[in-house]
């Protein structure tokens, strides 16, 4: 994969300085204009397309163009907003926000400050640090012109009709606020956007994680969602915006913070490798299935761990273009004009449609077999679920354009060696098409 020189720089630029997440105060939009030739109009429409594109084939965005693309990325601006509309959205949206919060609070008010034992000191100096940021957004709330007031009141009425009939279980509830506190202090505070005053971060991520827990009882909290919501927070450095990415990416995949979500992942985890490496597979799966369990972390969290930081960060977004679907579209577009062009009747034709893809093979599942197939000699000497663990344990900051041309490549193969199966067991009439899909297909992998 062709990685931008930008792409490359350090993660720090992601975020601003630690401690300046704006919670509830009403900043400008970020940014009016995402410096991407070509997707962005006069006007600060964006073209998902050419975005979702552009940060697959150039290896993601520049740290300083991640925060506005991740907001059109994971849906929290649609694409076909103008500037002036995501100003007023934004406003919306912080509203919307902080009467959802407060609506928790008051149903559990014992739940707003976080317990402590005493025995965590920077998790005691993360408490200071958000209630002195609490007090400045009260002060900057009190400084608003009555103009900007009347409006807020206004949108504040119109979200207290919208969220009257929510209700709360307080069991449950409960119960998720107590893992959300036991797992908030174990993210991650090596980063330096958790440093020095950042620490109050730690307790920004806990009202979010909350807030969402408690308006999508259907999901609630599981273990790994700090991880992943703090990458938000960290990317985007807004308590609002970050609930509202993160809720849209929940959309899509809350599925796999449940067991069976998951477990649906590990086997085609697994049907990958048969069809990629039937000797590793079939070691891997001599006593059961659940000897693919090891990948579970790496698909959970989007290989949060096994990359540096600012790679992760890199892979994350390239992971969430969702380019096989973007492949397929390509890919049904050209037939539809090669049938257009053929005169070709889809109605009468008895001719069946080109698979060549199993398209729920998705692009993270060959990251994960790359790095499997990478690692095939140590893994062909583990015997027992111990060793695996253990060879996952040291797949640590693995070299990501590695991987990455690595799982491209296994994917241009394995979509091949389907399209010449299926050539071989149909006429020859279908060569044309079956080499367009590959000539599409390697142009757009970008592979030499």
């Amino acid at each position: 994969m062709e990685v931008s020189q930008a792409a490359a720089e350090e993660s720090r630029a992601d975020a601003g300085s630690p401690g300046r997440v704006a919670a509830v105060s009403f900043p400008a939009v970020p940014g009016t204009r995402l410096t991407l030739p070509g997707v962005m109009d006069d006007e600060g429409r964006v073209d998902e397309s050419r975005l979702r594109m552009h940060i697959f084939k150039n290896g993601g965005v520049s740290p300083s163009e991640r925060g506005l693309a991740w907001r059109f990325l994971f849906g929290m601006y649609p694409c076909g907003s103008t500037a002036l509309e995501r100003s007023l959205l934004q406003e919306q949206l912080i509203v919307r926000y902080q009467v959802m919060k407060r609506r928790w609070q008051q149903f559990l008010p014992s739940a707003v400050q976080m317990h402590l034992n005493g025995t965590d000191a920077e998790l005691v100096a993360a408490v200071r640090f958000f209630n002195q940021r609490q007090a400045q957004v009260q002060q900057q709330t009190q400084n608003q012109s009555e103009e900007i007031r009347d409006r807020l009141d206004f949108l504040e009425l119109q979200a207290q009709i919208l969220f009257e009939r929510v209700t709360f279980d307080q069991r449950e509830l409960r119960e998720a606020i107590r893992i959300i506190d036991k797992d908030v202090p174990r993210t991650n505070r090596d980063l330096s956007y958790y440093q020095g005053e950042g620490l109050g971060n730690l307790l920004v991520l806990r009202e979010i994680l909350i807030t969402y827990a408690a308006f999508h009882p259907e999901v609630s909290y599981a273990q790994g969602m700090n991880d992943l919501c703090s990458r938000f927070l960290e990317v985007l450095d807004s308590e609002v915006d970050t609930f509202w990415s993160f809720s849209c990416y929940m959309e899509k995949f809350s599925k796999d913070f449940r067991a069976d979500g998951l477990h649906r992942k590990i086997e085609l985890e697994a049907a990958l490798l048969k069809e990629l490496d039937f000797q590793l597979y079939a070691h891997l799966v001599t006593d059961s299935m659940e000897s693919f369990a090891f990948c579970h972390r790496w698909l959970l969290l989007g290989f949060q761990r096994e990359f540096e930081h600012r790679d992760a960060l890199r892979l994350f977004e390239i992971l969430s273009c969702d380019h096989l679907e973007l492949i397929s579209q390509k890919v049904e577009r050209a037939r539809y004009q090669e049938r257009l062009a053929q005169k070709w009747n889809t109605e009468d034709s008895s001719e069946p449609e080109l698979q060549t893809i199993n398209t729920d093979f998705t692009f993270e599942l060959f990251i994960c077999a790359a790095i499997l197939l990478e690692n095939r000699e140590s893994l062909l000497q583990c015997r027992d679920e111990a060793q695996l663990i253990q060879f996952t344990s040291r797949c640590r900051t693995l070299d990501l354009n590695h991987i990455l041309e690595k799982a491209e490549s296994h994917l241009y193969n394995y979509c091949r060696r389907c399209t010449r199966d299926y050539m071989g067991r149909h006429c020859s009439a279908h060569e044309s098409r079956g080499e367009d899909f590959l000539y599409l297909l390697r142009s757009l992998l970008v592979l030499k």
